[in-house]
């Protein structure tokens, strides 16, 4: 195992600038997934469980959902929530049972609503997923095929968690993948770059926001 000293935002960082590095690149046809941007995960100043990495966002997501519904195609929120007894979590809700634990973020509650910033039309799909991909037991796959979906963009959080194991799906599908990096976010700084970098190498374009804004401005 190769040993640094760098910290996973250098990596990432040194990953980024390399001008040699091979991109998957944007197809024609997105579908744009935002992963739980609900309000357990993006008001920090009331849930433990919530984070921010980019101030803007929301903002951006909304941008990148404008562009999305102007093609006439797919702009999926997901969210998680559970049932009164958590038993629809299954294995991944049994390390903890306290107010904040995962499954207890129950549907209808104010854990599980998305943030009132976010700007959802009456087109987009919401979905009520219960694990860590979007795509697991929900019909995302149907989506894209009728839609004839060769690109997937990325948005929300968390980087390490949901986000990742979206991208990891997206990319098992042979989706052209795109992570907008001011759109997601984690809980700490180590894991969220550390994730950037492992998807970046391996599954996905991690890039900034207007490269994307750039992109969608050719397919209008």
């Amino acid at each position: 195992m190769e040993l640094s000293n760098l910290t996973a935002r250098q990596m990432f960082e040194n990953l980024v600038a390399n001008p040699t590095r091979p991109r998957y690149g944007f197809g024609k046809r997105p579908m744009l997934i935002n992963v739980d941007m609900q309000c357990a995960y993006t008001q920090p100043e009331r849930y433990k469980t919530a984070y921010e990495t980019d101030p803007r966002q929301t903002e951006y997501v909304n941008q990148l959902a404008a562009y999305n519904r102007r093609l006439g195609l797919p702009v999926i929120w997901t969210y998680v929530a559970f049932s009164p007894s958590g038993d629809d979590c299954g294995v991944f809700g049994t390390r903890a049972n306290d107010v904040d634990a995962l499954k207890n973020i129950k549907i209808g509650s104010h854990r599980a609503a998305l943030d009132p910033r976010l700007q959802i039309g009456g087109e987009d799909v919401l979905l009520n997923k219960k694990m860590p991909s979007a795509f697991f037991e929900t019909h995302i796959d149907s989506l894209a095929r009728f839609h004839k979906i060769d690109t997937v963009v990325v948005t929300g959080g968390s980087t390490s968690g949901c986000v990742r194991a979206t991208v990891v799906d997206s990319l098992s599908r042979s989706f052209r993948t795109i992570v907008p990096v001011e759109c997601v976010a984690d809980l700490h700084e180590s894991p969220h770059f550390a994730n950037l970098y492992d998807m970046h190498k391996k599954y996905a374009d991690c890039i900034p926001v207007q490269e994307v804004f750039d992109w969608y401005e050719t397919l209008a």
